[in-house]
């Protein structure tokens, strides 16, 4: 039953949404600070929650329609949405996205950690039992490099299918590692390891066949984006993981939904990193251009993922927010 004591406890959470709305209305929804917006979010959530139990018990109908047309007024701004455009996306990735990545920074590192170590073991095993690398590669990349050939020399006659096949094939493992973090993150940590053991296996077996040059010359120019591109999609699949798991003040729907739209915001920036590698990698990598032009290249563009990620903005606005003038 709905007591006066859990009406005075919850109160403050009303009253607080109520001045969120009052400044939203006098001054814009522009105006608000992010953590001001997102607190905005959370406290819809809760009162949603609070009209809820008033309605089941129905002892207060006033303050049950009372909250009904506070939410309706939250409503519209809490699911407004700006208009979509080329423009907007564009700013969110110059000015947005650092700011995401930064927020999932320990999430990367533990990805990479992850990714590193599936490397580092994968060509342990391929040291210690070729057995498994034969097994893991197959024996008709097996006899390739074992013939010091490079399995990619088919490429260039089929650039142009080549390249969207590349494209598909990566977007498809990218979204697979973020969708899998739903089961509790299992599966991204899995998707993460293995592929970091694919690459480790096939480094180790073309150092074995003194080959490591056309194969790192071959990896370096779409490497450098296709890699953080999968050290992107596994944070963005422990974050859905880490909702699940801790949702911490949240309630876990509530949470889940929180994490979701923090690991589809990192997303949104795999997808141009994976556009411009496959391209490269139909095209360019497999090409017979200089090796010491290829890494150059591959440099460049790492280089400029870390501009793009790190550097910082004249004027960055906060997530959610318009850019205002001065």
């Amino acid at each position: 039953m709905i007591t006066n004591r859990w009406i005075d406890k919850r109160r403050p959470h009303w009253d607080r949404l109520t001045a969120l709305l009052t400044a939203a209305d006098a001054r814009g929804l522009g105006s608000l600070q992010h953590g001001e917006l997102k607190e905005m979010a959370f406290l819809y959530r809760q009162i949603a929650s609070d009209l809820s139990a008033l309605r089941q018990d129905g002892s207060a109908p006033a303050l049950a329609t009372y909250l009904n047309q506070l939410l309706a007024r939250a409503h519209n701004f809490v699911y407004s949405g700006r208009k979509g455009g080329p423009m907007i996306a564009l700013r969110f990735l110059w000015y947005d996205y650092p700011h995401v990545i930064r927020k999932m920074q320990p999430l990367l590192l533990a990805s990479l950690v992850l990714f590193l170590a599936g490397g580092m073991l994968g060509s342990l095993l391929t040291l210690a039992k070729p057995e498994f690398m034969r097994h893991l590669l197959g024996p008709d990349m097996v006899a390739t490099i074992e013939h010091h050939k490079m399995w990619t020399d088919s490429v260039t006659s089929m650039a142009p299918q080549a390249s969207s096949g590349i494209m598909t094939n990566n977007l498809s493992v990218t979204f697979l590692t973020f969708a899998s973090g739903i089961a509790a993150g299992l599966g991204t940590l899995y998707m993460i390891g293995w592929n970091g053991v694919l690459l480790g296996v096939v480094g180790a077996a073309c150092a074995q066949a003194q080959m490591s040059v056309s194969l790192w010359s071959f990896v370096a120019p779409h490497g450098s984006l296709e890699l953080p591109a999968i050290i992107l999609s596994g944070a963005a699949g422990m974050r859905l993981g880490q909702g699940l798991l801790f949702p911490g003040s949240y309630s876990r729907r509530h949470s889940i939904a929180d994490a979701g739209r923090d690991a589809v915001r990192l997303m949104a920036g795999v997808i141009p990193m994976l556009i411009v590698a496959g391209t490269l990698e139909g095209f360019f990598s497999p090409s017979k251009a200089p090796v010491a032009l290829k890494f150059l290249v591959g440099s460049c563009l790492f280089t400029a993922l870390m501009f793009w990620w790190y550097a910082p903005r004249e004027r960055e606005p906060e997530l959610g927010q318009e850019t205002r003038p001065a």
